[in-house]
């Protein structure tokens, strides 16, 4: 990637205060861009992330919304916009998880999961796609997980919900094409807080699956989804790009 690529870009990276969300941030500022980053609660780890992000000598904000919010992801945007100019860069990162037998499952915890996962990445992409379009320029990753893609009995919610971006996201490259590149990456395993809370166990057997005998580390991904931002990826589109170690294989 050619030195500060993405200067005079805006970028917009929801669940940016955090874990995948934060290194991306990063990476985005090393390369020039303007980083909005997103948070609904926890304010403390935004403003770190926007210090961080100034130490390098990138401009940054923090916005908080809940991106399961139709009003707030609207408002979100357009304090971005005025501060920043017109979204460029989208990386929707916000997500939670969670896991559970199906004889747990209810319908609150389904609609939920759904409602941050699934929604949390159409209502920002929506909210950005127009300006895009006008402008002729756009370049949007959502992050899903391998999770959509094999089977998880103990996550059917989660594996839903990620299975429904990546769908979501191929038809949006479709649509949106040419002006508009959207792409997908799915992270397995990652040393993150969400990644932390599947156990130390689970963690160890889920490394050892991994052709490469280790999780990842969240700048991996942020290196991925920085890929599928440049034009080094400029021929693709519609795609999900995993990144796991190892663990799951795209024919």
């Amino acid at each position: 990637m050619s030195d500060k690529e993405l200067k005079g870009r805006t970028a917009l990276v929801t669940g940016g205060s955090r874990g995948i969300g934060r290194a991306t941030c990063l990476a985005l500022a090393r390369q020039g861009a303007r980083v909005a980053v997103n948070y609904v609660s926890n304010a403390q780890d935004a403003r770190e992330t926007v210090a961080d992000i100034e130490r390098l000598g990138a401009e940054a904000m923090m916005v908080q919304a809940d991106v399961s919010d139709p009003d707030r992801v609207a408002d979100m945007v357009a304090v971005v916009e005025s501060e920043f100019g017109p979204v460029d860069l989208l990386v929707t990162s916000a997500g939670i998880a969670a896991a559970e037998h199906h004889s747990k499952m209810t319908f609150a915890s389904w609609r939920r999961m759904l409602s941050v996962n699934l929604d949390g990445t159409y209502l920002p992409v929506m909210a950005v796609k127009d300006g895009m379009l006008k402008r002729g320029y756009g370049r949007i990753v959502c992050i899903a997980s391998i999770a959509g893609l094999r089977a998880r009995g103990r996550m059917i919610t989660y594996s839903t919900s990620k299975a429904g971006v990546i769908a979501f996201a191929r038809s949006c490259a479709e649509s949106f094409g040419p002006a508009i590149r959207v792409n997908c990456v799915a992270p397995g395993l990652i040393e993150t807080e969400m990644g932390a809370s599947v156990g130390t166990e689970t963690m160890q057997r889920m490394a050892d699956e991994a052709f490469l005998k280790r999780i990842g580390q969240p700048e991996e991904i942020a290196e991925t989804v920085l890929f599928l931002l440049s034009e080094r990826s400029s021929f693709t589109t519609g795609q999900t790009l995993v990144a796991d170690g190892g663990r799951v294989t795209l024919p």
